[in-house]
């Protein structure tokens, strides 16, 4: 996917870039939803990702054009972009769960008291995750959500690999310390 478009896109902007919006579009608005915790907020970032880079393909040289790694790209524009949106806006709780209930895909032939289920799974753990500092919430996000590895998520944050292992292992803590707490609360009430 990603190995010729860079050339395409060097070649024939316009003729190129639906296509790479078409490729790149759900995983630039899951970086930005999962960052954001808002739907609304995602869309327009995803908006803004596409713009910045059809500009800033307009202006490249074929020859870097050619040489650059889409997903970590996008991925920096859209890591940049709602970390400026969050300074801006930081996410209710009624926010994340409108998100989650809108968000999560349902799954094929499930009952209804499964998709429940997974529903509720699915925004207890959107909940963690946004509860979590930015430092720790971003780096799960592109692992877990992007599948970027350690060198391309050393690209888009701009930190060492082994600063980023350890912000992915005290996040993935920080989030199994919140999910046990909340089940230690939930059996008490």
């Amino acid at each position: 996917m990603d190995d010729e478009l860079p050339g395409l896109l060097a070649r024939d902007l316009d003729g190129a870039f639906e296509r790479l919006v078409r490729e790149h579009q759900h995983r630039v608005y899951t970086i930005a939803l999962r960052i954001t915790g808002n739907s609304s907020d995602a869309e327009e970032i995803a908006q803004d990702v596409f713009l910045r880079a059809y500009r800033a393909l307009a202006g490249y040289t074929r020859e870097r054009a050619r040489q650059l790694r889409l997903r970590p790209w996008l991925a920096t524009i859209a890591v940049n972009l709602a970390r400026n949106r969050l300074r801006r806006h930081r996410p209710a709780a009624s926010d994340i769960d409108s998100l989650s209930q809108a968000e999560v895909p349902r799954a094929n032939g499930g009952t209804p008291q499964v998709e429940l289920a997974r529903r509720e799974t699915a925004a207890h753990w959107q909940r963690l995750l946004a509860d979590l500092p930015d430092r720790y919430r971003v780096p799960l996000v592109l692992r877990y959500v992007d599948e970027l590895t350690y060198p391309e998520m050393t690209e888009v944050l701009g930190m060492p690999s082994g600063t980023l292992k350890a912000q992915v292992h005290r996040g993935l803590h920080l989030l199994r310390a919140a999910h046990d707490a909340a089940e230690r609360e939930e059996l008490t009430a």
